[in-house]
């Protein structure tokens, strides 16, 4: 049997070509679906689409699954119709997302933007900085993300620990925070988005870490209390790594684009060369394993 895949573009079709047993048929986000589409059985949403999917679910009668180019599910989930299956991208994007953090941390630490403002200015601006050697990293968020940032924090000498929703084997637990965040000098959020984690980084959990600490944010806007933030950072106690906001796209007056000792990027973590290969990898292995009669590995299950 062979099953019809709806995927957003050219790439999408390529890959899945490659897929015994899948039909690929390309379609374009916000237009009437292809004749030959409206009998797929699996649709791959646009990467990052922020309109809402109901509308191409109601044109799908014989959908069963819906394959995520994201790891993150947010938009998702709670939309998909009673029956159908949610998987999302996880492991295409975490090394590129954990990459992103590293030189976050590195541009603070070893004041790499106050260098380039010297340059501009035409000042020779020598001074010691601080270092990544010997930090010890909180991270928020135990999956693909967390796990590839703790492997790439070691041979920088820092260390790490993961938290997760509950506590195991070489991982925390989530009801730890209050204890925890007050030893590191770093916090870094991994955590997928979903109602449990809307603002778990409020007033009281940055009140809890240590002077100076740093905040990388890498998963999504509205896990972190932005005027909590901002009182933090205008008061100069701690510093942060945005590369999400809540709002987001950040309007030209917010004031987060002049906040003190912030390092913000426009939700670029795991945009970089390469992330579509490695998206439709994840994507052509996971639809490969439904079409087998097996369970995509990266199922969403319950409030993600």
């Amino acid at each position: 049997m062979t099953l019809t895949v709806l995927v957003p573009d050219d790439f999408g079709v390529q890959a899945l070509s490659q897929v015994d047993g899948a039909r690929p048929v390309r379609y374009t986000p916000g237009e009437p679906l292809p004749p030959e589409g409206t009998d797929a059985v699996v649709l791959v949403p646009k990467f990052l689409a922020g309109t809402d999917p109901r509308d191409v679910f109601a044109q799908l009668p014989n959908l069963k699954l819906v394959q995520l180019l994201s790891a993150g599910a947010e938009n998702f989930v709670g939309k998909v119709p009673d029956g159908v299956m949610l998987s999302t991208c996880r492991g295409a994007h975490g090394g590129s997302t954990a990459e992103w953090a590293v030189g976050a941390l590195l541009a603070i630490y070893r004041d790499f933007l106050v260098f380039e403002k010297s340059r501009v200015e035409g000042r020779w601006d020598y001074h010691l900085t601080d270092t990544l050697q010997g930090k010890k990293v909180l991270i928020v968020g135990a999956g693909d993300l967390g796990e590839q940032l703790q492997r790439r924090l070691e041979p920088f000498d820092a260390s790490a620990v993961l938290v997760g929703r509950t506590a195991r084997d070489g991982v925390r637990g989530v009801d730890e925070l209050p204890a925890l965040l007050p030893e590191f000098d770093v916090v870094v959020i991994f955590t997928p988005m979903t109602e449990e984690t809307r603002h778990l980084v409020d007033a009281e959990f940055l009140a809890a870490m240590k002077d100076n600490a740093i905040l990388v944010n890498g998963a999504r806007g509205p896990v972190v209390d932005t005027g909590a933030l901002l009182a933090e950072l205008n008061s100069g106690r701690l510093r942060a790594a945005l590369d999400v906001t809540d709002p987001e796209p950040l309007p030209a007056d917010h004031p987060l684009w002049t906040a003190p000792g912030l390092f913000l990027t426009p939700h670029v973590a795991g945009s970089c060369t390469g992330h579509v290969q490695r998206a439709y990898a994840i994507v052509a292995s996971e639809i490969a394993r439904y079409v087998a009669g097996e369970r995509p590995r990266n199922l969403v299950s319950g409030s993600y």
